[in-house]
């Protein structure tokens, strides 16, 4: 809903719309990008032009800026000290099967490792993270219009769609080996075997994924776009706070 307003920052001609569409006003909607409302006649921040304003070609490097911005945001704020372990929303919890049978691990006198496991998993996505920054970027600045009328109007998850659909199987590449030397330089995989083989043969445990580092990897890169589309959120709703002026200009101009 808050994304399909924004239909009108990219460019008319691109996006085939009738001859008449001369300016960003004449689609429909477009103040509802933040679920705001402005009165017809009514002008931009600080008695401005508002939308008349912005032309087709600003809207459209408004749009790029916002991902690309978003992107690396998330990629500096996982990439680092406790950026997975720390945040309860991308926290990288053990593998359900190992969750549920927990207590009975801990009986077994492996209750330290598989605190250490957690913690390792994390670590080893903070250390993966920071490869994905070229990926992330060439995707925005190859963004097609049939991309961008996706983002635009399939809803809050559409920003997270498009960098998954985009970049997820050659991040997952990217991302195992890192991830790898990462969780063997703290011995998380012969701790992940020692503990789910113990689970397995109690039958108690089947992974969902091959190995811990294909886990990992996996929550890895979940993590990554969920934090993408809560950056690109905040930049509709402050774009002041970003420092960039093409953001300032088109998202201000919609408050």
């Amino acid at each position: 809903m808050r994304r399909r307003a924004f239909t009108a920052a990219i460019s008319l001609t691109a996006f085939g719309l009738p001859a008449g569409a001369q300016s960003l006003k004449d689609l429909q909607g477009l103040e509802g990008l933040f679920g705001l409302q402005r009165q017809p006649g009514s002008q931009g921040p600080q008695g401005g032009p508002g939308l008349a304003g912005i032309s087709d070609l600003d809207a459209n490097r408004g749009l790029k800026a916002a991902l690309e911005t978003g992107a690396l945001a998330a990629v500096k704020l996982l990439g680092r000290q406790d950026g997975f372990l720390a945040n309860p929303q991308v926290h990288i919890p053990l593998p359900k099967a190992l969750q549920d049978v927990a207590r009975l691990l801990k009986s077994l006198g492996l209750g330290r490792q598989l605190e250490e496991l957690e913690v390792s998993m994390n670590r080893a996505a903070e250390q993966a993270v920071p490869m994905a920054k070229n990926l992330l970027v060439n995707a925005v600045r190859n963004i097609s219009v049939a991309d961008a009328k996706k983002i635009l109007t399939g809803g809050d998850t559409s920003v997270t769609a498009f960098f998954a659909d985009k970049t997820r199987e050659p991040l997952q590449d990217t991302f195992l080996p890192v991830v790898h030397r990462s969780t063997a330089k703290v011995g998380v995989v012969a701790q992940y075997e020692r503990i789910s083989s113990r689970a397995q043969g109690l039958g108690l445990y089947r992974p969902e994924d091959p190995t811990v580092d294909h886990y990992v990897t996996r929550k890895a890169l979940d993590g990554l776009y969920f934090m993408i589309g809560e950056e690109e959120r905040k930049i509709r709703r402050d774009p002041v706070g970003t420092g960039s002026a093409i953001l300032q200009k088109v998202f201000g101009a919609m408050r």
